[in-house]
């Protein structure tokens, strides 16, 4: 462990808050509502929250989690629980009780805070939590469920709002534990480090334009990758973070305009349902936004429809375990004047590393070879670099294979193109054998979702008599269409090779996760558990 000396600084997140308070004391860093908070209050919130875990018994290596939407207690515990060594545990706020108690308990939790909106997620478990000796309740909004312990801003009050020194003596000691969401078997802990975190702001202040003047809406969950390190990415520029407590279309468009935002990051169903609201209102854009989209491959079609809203979409693509995004589908200006779609179909792709991330290939997952650059052999994603994670939190064998090879295995299987940019084609538990042939599932929805009538679609496999498995097709209708399984098949047979168009087609809402994307895994259990329709 190397000493911090006239050459040598310890890399730490945490440190960006009390530089841009030296610099923008005045400045608005966070807006709740009616709520303006400067970067001095900012700053002085946090060290009352530090003081405050630290008076309740939290030392190094402690965990504290947060139950919370995209609020001001969730950015200032980006910053308050790691400058005291303590470890930051954010909990997805769609989990079941079980869940959470699951999660609760896993991490070992000392300190749990509560936003008062999410009691019930508590109160079911609170006797069987092992570890938890405090609970801080978030009053932020009205709830008839009590829940025991201290009212968050009296919790602030009671400590002082003096300086706290970082107690960060290793860049590779755990700052935040964030959990999987289990679609294999129990969520897993993955274990982010200071230096990663340092790192990957910067990455993301590098990669997506944040400056001082860029004001960031928070619809992209906090609990999901740390917002994929934007609370400090944000701060460390002196930018404005727009906190929202719920994402829907109307709200966004109308903070948008109100509050002046220039960035945010939305999974595919985020854009989803932004392009349809602004169709039916017949809406565009009045000033520039840039829009981050990940978390699964968005159909080209989903893009140009945003971008014909006004917004300019960046693809970018990563997992929890690399602390968010580590690629991006980074523009170049010789493709400007291509038409919008030959556009969209190159900002699909999943593209090149990110500027702090830089290792990444595309292998055969056996051999680790290299795929051919054709744009047309597939394997398997994997990374390595600052912004990969320790592991998996006590669960020594998980991590094992996970870094089997020297490399984060991600299980998402691509091609490599000429130009280097990869270009996700499916999972590995998702890509389809059918007699014989590889069929991806991404290709077959990104052809589904080209019908003006389609809003979303997941295709899995489902077995079959003759082919072992072949495609089929889960569609949402936009409202007010009317379309039939045949006219689904039969436009994929006219935009596809008519051997990848799927067999079934079945009508209605899609499973998602609390982040948007749609958990196909279900489906395909739905499909694989003896339910699926026989086809001749």
């Amino acid at each position: 462990m190397q000493q911090e000396s006239v050459n040598y600084d310890i890399l730490t997140p945490v440190k960006f808050l009390a530089r841009s308070a030296a610099i923008y004391p005045d400045k608005t860093a966070i807006v709740h509502g009616e709520k303006r908070y400067s970067y001095e209050q900012f700053l002085r919130r946090v060290y009352q929250l530090a003081n405050a875990l630290k008076k309740a018994g939290v030392e190094k290596g402690d965990k504290v989690a947060f139950i919370c939407p995209n609020i001001p207690p969730m950015i200032e515990a980006h910053f308050a629980v790691p400058m005291i060594g303590a470890v930051l545990v954010s909990v997805n706020i769609r989990l079941s009780a079980s869940e959470v108690g699951y999660i609760l308990n896993h991490s070992e939790a000392k300190i749990l805070v509560v936003d008062n909106e999410f009691a019930d997620l508590v109160l079911p478990v609170l006797d069987d939590l092992k570890y938890v000796e405090t609970i801080v309740n978030i009053c932020d909004v009205t709830n008839d469920l009590p829940l025991p312990g201290n009212e968050y801003e009296l919790f602030l009050s009671s400590a002082a709002d003096t300086p706290v020194p970082i107690v960060v003596s290793d860049e590779y000691s755990v700052a935040t534990i964030n959990y999987t969401s289990g679609t294999t078997g129990l969520p897993k802990g993955v274990m982010y480090h200071h230096r990663g975190a340092y790192l990957n702001a910067l990455g993301e202040v590098i990669e997506f334009g944040l400056n001082s003047g860029s004001a960031y809406l928070w619809t992209l969950p906090m609990f999901h990758c740390n917002g994929w390190c934007f609370p400090w990415a944000v701060t460390s520029v002196g930018a404005t973070h727009i906190c929202l407590r719920k994402v829907e279309a109307e709200t966004i468009y109308r903070m948008v305009n109100k509050e002046k935002v220039t960035h945010l990051c939305a999974a595919p169903t985020i854009l989803i349902s932004l392009s349809t609201y602004a169709a039916e209102k017949n809406l565009k854009l009045s000033r520039h936004l840039e829009i981050m989209t990940a978390g699964a491959p968005p159909a080209p079609q989903v893009i140009e429809n945003m971008e014909a809203v006004g917004a300019n979409i960046t693809q970018t693509y990563g997992l929890t375990e690399v602390f968010g995004p580590h690629t991006i589908c980074k523009w170049q200006e010789k493709w400007n004047d291509l038409p919008a779609g030959e556009r969209a179909h190159i900002k699909a792709r999943q593209g090149v590393p990110y500027v702090n991330a830089l290792y990444l290939d595309v292998v055969d997952s056996i051999t680790m070879e290299p795929v051919p650059r054709d744009g047309q052999t597939i394997g398997e994603i994997v990374m390595r670099g600052n912004n990969v994670m320790l592991g998996y939190y006590n669960d020594q064998e998980a991590t094992d294979k996970a870094f089997e090879g020297g490399w984060f295995h991600s299980g998402d299987l691509a091609v490599m193109h000429p130009d280097g940019y990869i270009q996700i084609m499916d999972r590995q538990k998702d890509i389809i054998i059918s007699g014989g042939e590889n069929l991806s599932t991404v290709e077959v929805e990104n052809t589904i979702y080209k019908h003006p009538d389609v809003l979303e679609v997941a295709v899995v496999s489902t077995p079959h008599p003759k082919w072992g498995e072949v495609p089929k097709a889960f569609v949402t209708l936009k409202p007010g269409a009317k379309l039939t399984e045949q006219d689904i098949i039969a436009f994929c047979k006219e935009h596809m090779a008519r051997f990848k168009a799927p067999k079934m087609i079945e009508f209605g809402d899609l499973p998602k996760t609390a982040t948007g994307k749609i958990q196909k895994f279900k489906l395909r259990e739905k499909e694989w558990s003896g339910l699926a329709r026989k086809v001749a």
